[in-house]
Protein backbone atom coordinates (compact mmCIF):
# COMPACT_ATOMS: atom_id res chain seq x y z
CA UNK A 1 0.00 0.00 0.00
CA UNK A 2 0.45 3.97 -0.39
CA UNK A 3 -0.26 6.13 2.02
CA UNK A 4 -3.50 2.99 2.90
CA UNK A 5 -4.17 3.37 -0.75
CA UNK A 6 -4.37 -0.68 -1.89
CA UNK A 7 -2.20 -0.18 -5.32
CA UNK A 8 -3.17 -2.68 -8.58
CA UNK A 9 -0.81 -3.09 -11.38
CA UNK A 10 -3.05 -4.93 -14.50
CA UNK A 11 -1.03 -6.09 -17.75
CA UNK A 12 -3.57 -6.42 -20.81
CA UNK A 13 -0.98 -9.23 -22.43
CA UNK A 14 -1.35 -10.79 -26.00
CA UNK A 15 1.65 -13.02 -26.86
CA UNK A 16 3.56 -11.53 -23.88
CA UNK A 17 5.34 -14.48 -22.66
CA UNK A 18 9.20 -13.26 -23.95
CA UNK A 19 8.70 -10.42 -21.65
CA UNK A 20 6.18 -11.03 -18.87
CA UNK A 21 8.97 -12.21 -16.06
CA UNK A 22 11.33 -9.39 -16.77
CA UNK A 23 8.39 -7.06 -16.08
CA UNK A 24 7.02 -8.67 -13.29
CA UNK A 25 10.68 -8.66 -11.99
CA UNK A 26 10.67 -5.04 -11.66
CA UNK A 27 7.37 -3.71 -10.38
CA UNK A 28 7.88 -2.49 -6.89
CA UNK A 29 7.47 -4.59 -3.87
CA UNK A 30 4.68 -1.47 -2.84
CA UNK A 31 1.99 -2.48 -4.72
CA UNK A 32 -0.51 -5.08 -3.64
CA UNK A 33 -1.17 -7.09 -6.42
CA UNK A 34 -0.39 -7.54 -9.95
CA UNK A 35 -3.50 -8.70 -12.46
CA UNK A 36 -2.81 -10.17 -16.11
CA UNK A 37 -5.86 -10.12 -18.55
CA UNK A 38 -4.55 -12.86 -21.48
CA UNK A 39 -6.78 -12.03 -25.16
CA UNK A 40 -6.63 -15.51 -26.30
CA UNK A 41 -2.42 -15.59 -26.32
CA UNK A 42 -1.32 -19.01 -28.78
CA UNK A 43 1.99 -18.68 -26.76
CA UNK A 44 2.74 -19.87 -23.00
CA UNK A 45 1.45 -16.42 -21.35
CA UNK A 46 -0.99 -17.69 -19.23
CA UNK A 47 0.92 -20.72 -17.86
CA UNK A 48 3.52 -18.32 -17.32
CA UNK A 49 1.87 -15.75 -15.25
CA UNK A 50 0.41 -18.81 -12.79
CA UNK A 51 3.64 -19.82 -12.00
CA UNK A 52 4.84 -16.08 -11.19
CA UNK A 53 1.79 -15.59 -8.65
CA UNK A 54 -0.50 -13.23 -11.09
CA UNK A 55 -4.40 -13.45 -10.41
CA UNK A 56 -4.92 -14.62 -14.32
CA UNK A 57 -8.06 -13.63 -16.16
CA UNK A 58 -8.13 -15.29 -19.64
CA UNK A 59 -11.03 -13.97 -22.09
CA UNK A 60 -12.62 -17.00 -23.78
CA UNK A 61 -11.83 -15.17 -27.27
CA UNK A 62 -9.48 -12.11 -28.66
CA UNK A 63 -11.39 -8.98 -27.47
CA UNK A 64 -8.96 -6.56 -29.15
CA UNK A 65 -6.44 -3.62 -26.65
CA UNK A 66 -9.66 -2.31 -25.72
CA UNK A 67 -11.96 -4.98 -24.64
CA UNK A 68 -8.75 -5.92 -22.65
CA UNK A 69 -7.95 -3.17 -21.01
CA UNK A 70 -12.16 -2.94 -19.47
CA UNK A 71 -11.31 -6.31 -17.91
CA UNK A 72 -8.63 -5.16 -16.64
CA UNK A 73 -10.11 -2.25 -14.56
CA UNK A 74 -13.67 -4.09 -13.48
CA UNK A 75 -11.33 -6.97 -12.27
CA UNK A 76 -8.76 -4.62 -10.62
CA UNK A 77 -12.11 -1.98 -9.24
CA UNK A 78 -14.04 -5.43 -8.23
CA UNK A 79 -10.34 -6.49 -6.08
CA UNK A 80 -10.88 -3.09 -4.02
CA UNK A 81 -8.25 -0.81 -6.17
CA UNK A 82 -7.74 2.18 -4.92
CA UNK A 83 -5.20 3.21 -7.45
CA UNK A 84 -4.80 1.03 -11.12
CA UNK A 85 -1.54 1.05 -13.25
CA UNK A 86 -1.70 -0.18 -16.38
CA UNK A 87 2.14 -1.66 -17.61
CA UNK A 88 2.23 -3.68 -20.69
CA UNK A 89 3.65 -6.84 -20.28
CA UNK A 90 5.82 -6.38 -23.23
CA UNK A 91 8.79 -4.35 -21.19
CA UNK A 92 8.08 -1.35 -23.26
CA UNK A 93 7.40 1.07 -20.39
CA UNK A 94 9.73 0.84 -17.48
CA UNK A 95 8.07 -1.13 -14.74
CA UNK A 96 10.11 1.32 -11.85
CA UNK A 97 7.74 4.49 -12.94
CA UNK A 98 4.90 2.07 -11.25
CA UNK A 99 5.21 3.51 -7.58
CA UNK A 100 5.79 7.02 -8.02
CA UNK A 101 3.17 7.64 -10.28
CA UNK A 102 0.93 5.69 -7.98
CA UNK A 103 2.90 8.10 -5.28
CA UNK A 104 1.07 11.37 -7.02
CA UNK A 105 -2.21 9.87 -7.40
CA UNK A 106 -1.80 8.31 -3.55
CA UNK A 107 -1.64 11.64 -2.43
CA UNK A 108 -4.32 13.74 -3.68
CA UNK A 109 -2.14 15.31 -6.40
CA UNK A 110 -3.63 13.87 -9.75
CA UNK A 111 -6.21 12.01 -10.45
CA UNK A 112 -4.07 10.07 -13.28
CA UNK A 113 -0.93 10.05 -14.26
CA UNK A 114 0.61 9.59 -17.57
CA UNK A 115 4.06 7.57 -18.27
CA UNK A 116 5.31 10.12 -21.30
CA UNK A 117 7.68 9.15 -23.74
CA UNK A 118 8.34 12.53 -25.16
CA UNK A 119 9.38 14.38 -22.19
CA UNK A 120 12.52 13.30 -21.63
CA UNK A 121 13.52 13.87 -25.61
CA UNK A 122 14.68 10.50 -25.87
CA UNK A 123 11.88 9.03 -28.00
CA UNK A 124 14.03 8.61 -31.20
CA UNK A 125 17.28 7.77 -29.21
CA UNK A 126 15.10 5.03 -27.87
CA UNK A 127 14.31 3.08 -31.09
CA UNK A 128 10.37 5.18 -31.67
CA UNK A 129 10.05 4.79 -35.43
CA UNK A 130 10.30 8.42 -37.10
CA UNK A 131 6.89 8.31 -38.51
CA UNK A 132 5.30 7.17 -35.26
CA UNK A 133 7.11 10.44 -33.40
CA UNK A 134 6.07 12.78 -36.01
CA UNK A 135 2.31 11.34 -36.08
CA UNK A 136 2.32 11.33 -32.13
CA UNK A 137 3.87 15.21 -31.93
CA UNK A 138 0.94 16.13 -34.51
CA UNK A 139 -2.08 14.43 -32.82
CA UNK A 140 -1.18 15.69 -29.90
CA UNK A 141 -0.97 19.09 -30.81
CA UNK A 142 -4.02 18.96 -32.20
CA UNK A 143 -5.63 17.41 -29.11
CA UNK A 144 -3.62 20.31 -26.94
CA UNK A 145 -5.36 23.31 -29.21
CA UNK A 146 -8.71 21.42 -29.36
CA UNK A 147 -8.95 20.28 -26.27
CA UNK A 148 -7.25 23.08 -24.09
CA UNK A 149 -4.95 21.01 -22.47
CA UNK A 150 -0.72 20.93 -22.29
CA UNK A 151 -0.28 17.17 -22.63
CA UNK A 152 3.40 15.87 -23.77
CA UNK A 153 1.33 13.02 -25.30
CA UNK A 154 -1.61 11.69 -25.60
CA UNK A 155 -0.57 7.80 -26.85
CA UNK A 156 1.47 6.28 -24.32
CA UNK A 157 0.50 2.69 -23.06
CA UNK A 158 1.82 3.43 -19.21
CA UNK A 159 -0.81 5.35 -16.98
CA UNK A 160 -2.05 5.64 -13.52
CA UNK A 161 -5.33 6.17 -12.42
CA UNK A 162 -7.71 6.84 -9.08
CA UNK A 163 -10.67 4.45 -8.26
CA UNK A 164 -12.68 7.48 -8.54
CA UNK A 165 -11.69 8.64 -11.50
CA UNK A 166 -12.33 4.82 -13.55
CA UNK A 167 -15.36 4.57 -11.84
CA UNK A 168 -16.71 8.41 -13.19
CA UNK A 169 -15.96 7.20 -16.71
CA UNK A 170 -18.58 5.22 -19.42
CA UNK A 171 -15.72 2.56 -19.96
CA UNK A 172 -17.64 -0.09 -21.43
CA UNK A 173 -18.85 2.48 -24.16
CA UNK A 174 -15.18 2.99 -25.54
CA UNK A 175 -13.82 0.84 -28.78
CA UNK A 176 -12.68 -2.31 -27.73
CA UNK A 177 -9.79 -1.67 -30.72
CA UNK A 178 -6.38 0.40 -29.57
CA UNK A 179 -8.40 4.08 -30.17
CA UNK A 180 -9.85 2.81 -26.23
CA UNK A 181 -6.59 5.20 -24.69
CA UNK A 182 -7.22 8.10 -26.32
CA UNK A 183 -11.22 7.78 -25.69
CA UNK A 184 -10.22 7.33 -21.99
CA UNK A 185 -7.74 10.23 -21.96
CA UNK A 186 -10.24 12.53 -23.60
CA UNK A 187 -13.29 11.79 -21.30
CA UNK A 188 -10.90 12.71 -18.39
CA UNK A 189 -9.77 16.17 -19.51
CA UNK A 190 -13.64 16.28 -20.55
CA UNK A 191 -14.10 15.50 -16.66
CA UNK A 192 -12.48 17.93 -15.32
CA UNK A 193 -9.54 15.60 -14.21
CA UNK A 194 -6.33 16.63 -12.73
CA UNK A 195 -3.86 14.57 -14.89
CA UNK A 196 -0.20 14.56 -14.47
CA UNK A 197 2.90 13.60 -16.39
CA UNK A 198 6.09 11.72 -15.71
CA UNK A 199 9.45 11.01 -18.51
CA UNK A 200 8.84 7.43 -18.95
CA UNK A 201 12.56 5.81 -21.04
CA UNK A 202 11.40 5.00 -24.94
CA UNK A 203 12.40 0.76 -25.31
CA UNK A 204 11.21 -0.05 -28.99
CA UNK A 205 12.79 -4.08 -29.79
CA UNK A 206 12.00 -7.09 -31.56
CA UNK A 207 9.89 -8.28 -27.93
CA UNK A 208 8.02 -5.53 -28.23
CA UNK A 209 4.68 -5.19 -29.27
CA UNK A 210 3.86 -2.82 -31.82
CA UNK A 211 0.73 -1.64 -34.28
CA UNK A 212 1.39 -1.98 -38.09
CA UNK A 213 1.18 0.87 -40.57
CA UNK A 214 -2.01 0.72 -41.48
CA UNK A 215 -3.79 0.07 -37.96
CA UNK A 216 -2.08 3.00 -37.09
CA UNK A 217 -3.51 4.90 -39.75
CA UNK A 218 -7.14 3.94 -38.73
CA UNK A 219 -5.77 4.99 -34.88
CA UNK A 220 -5.03 8.09 -35.63
CA UNK A 221 -8.30 8.69 -37.83
CA UNK A 222 -9.91 7.31 -34.48
CA UNK A 223 -8.26 9.66 -32.43
CA UNK A 224 -8.98 12.77 -34.43
CA UNK A 225 -12.55 11.45 -34.26
CA UNK A 226 -12.48 10.89 -30.37
CA UNK A 227 -11.04 14.84 -30.42
CA UNK A 228 -13.97 16.58 -32.53
CA UNK A 229 -16.55 14.24 -30.65
CA UNK A 230 -14.98 15.56 -27.01
CA UNK A 231 -15.08 19.49 -28.81
CA UNK A 232 -18.61 18.64 -29.76
CA UNK A 233 -19.84 17.37 -26.50
CA UNK A 234 -17.71 20.87 -24.75
CA UNK A 235 -19.46 23.07 -26.60
CA UNK A 236 -22.90 21.05 -26.90
CA UNK A 237 -23.27 20.98 -30.37
CA UNK A 238 -23.67 16.99 -30.41
CA UNK A 239 -22.74 14.30 -27.65
CA UNK A 240 -22.01 10.69 -28.43
CA UNK A 241 -22.53 8.03 -26.44
CA UNK A 242 -18.98 7.96 -24.73
CA UNK A 243 -19.14 11.89 -23.93
CA UNK A 244 -22.59 11.24 -22.44
CA UNK A 245 -22.74 10.74 -18.68
CA UNK A 246 -22.96 12.58 -15.56
CA UNK A 247 -19.79 14.77 -14.04
CA UNK A 248 -18.17 12.95 -11.09
CA UNK A 249 -21.18 10.07 -11.20
CA UNK A 250 -19.56 7.09 -8.99
CA UNK A 251 -21.16 4.14 -8.74
CA UNK A 252 -21.34 2.25 -5.19
CA UNK A 253 -17.55 0.68 -4.28
CA UNK A 254 -17.82 -3.56 -5.33
CA UNK A 255 -16.38 -5.92 -2.69
CA UNK A 256 -12.97 -7.24 -2.94
CA UNK A 257 -13.31 -10.78 -5.28
CA UNK A 258 -10.85 -14.03 -4.74
CA UNK A 259 -7.47 -14.12 -6.77
CA UNK A 260 -8.47 -16.78 -8.81
CA UNK A 261 -7.77 -17.67 -12.59
CA UNK A 262 -11.18 -17.33 -14.84
CA UNK A 263 -12.09 -17.38 -17.86
CA UNK A 264 -14.32 -14.51 -19.35
CA UNK A 265 -16.09 -14.85 -22.21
Amino acid sequence: MIHDKKVIVVLPAYNAERTLEQTVEEISGTVDACILVDDRSSDGTVELAGRLGLDVHVHARNRGYGGNQKTCYAAALQAGADIVVMLHPDYQYSPQLVAPMAEMIAYGVYDMVLGSRILGGGALKGGMPRYKYIANRVLTLFQNLALGAKLSEYHTGLRAYSRELLLSLPLEANSDDFVFDNQLLAQSIYLGARIGEVSCPTRYFPEASSINLRRSIGYGLGVLKTTVDCLAARTGFYRKPIFDFPRLHLKPQTSPASHSAEEIP
